[in-house]
């Protein structure tokens, strides 16, 4: 199974990579969390999967969410949230959308981060997010309209 990791590792780690480096910015942090994913690999008992591209996409997608999730109990801030909260905003928004989205992706379920970011911030259509997340895109639509009230709801307070 390591010489399968490995392959893996060679054909798919600058993919990895670049998805972390995109969703941490920090180069360290990637590299760390690019090696978490592969480690996690060695502790799975069966290694078939059928596309490994999409499979490691989401599942670096998901351990750079654990990252920021651990960054934010630390009291360190996210450039992920920070760039999500800036899009379309003004500069007297940016703040405050950035700690209402900080609040918001402490509260929510993963699944349900994951698939803001996928749509959101990597331009997934609805369809191809349920496709990445094994949902129907009615699912996909509900999830993103939890999220959007949870927000309206973080916003008042």
């Amino acid at each position: 199974m390591h010489s399968e990791i490995e392959i893996l590792y060679r054909r798919f780690g600058g993919m990895v990579f670049r998805r972390c480096k995109a969703l941490l910015v920090n180069e360290q942090d990637a590299l760390d969390v690019t090696q978490d994913v592969f480690v996690k690999l060695l502790a799975r008992e069966e290694l078939k999967i059928d596309t490994p591209s999409s499979f490691l996409y989401i599942v670096a997608t998901r351990e750079c969410l654990n990252h920021i999730r651990s960054k934010k109990r630390q009291g360190q801030h996210s450039p992920l949230v920070e760039e999500i909260a800036c899009l379309g905003a003004s500069n007297e928004d940016k703040s405050l959308a950035g700690r209402a989205l900080r609040s918001l992706f402490a509260q929510t379920p993963e699944s349900n981060c994951l698939i803001a970011i996928l749509h959101y911030h990597d331009g997934y259509t609805l369809e191809e997010t349920a496709v990445e997340v094994g949902m129907s895109v009615s699912g996909v639509r509900k999830r993103l309209r939890q999220l959007r009230q949870q927000l309206k709801t973080l916003e008042k307070v």
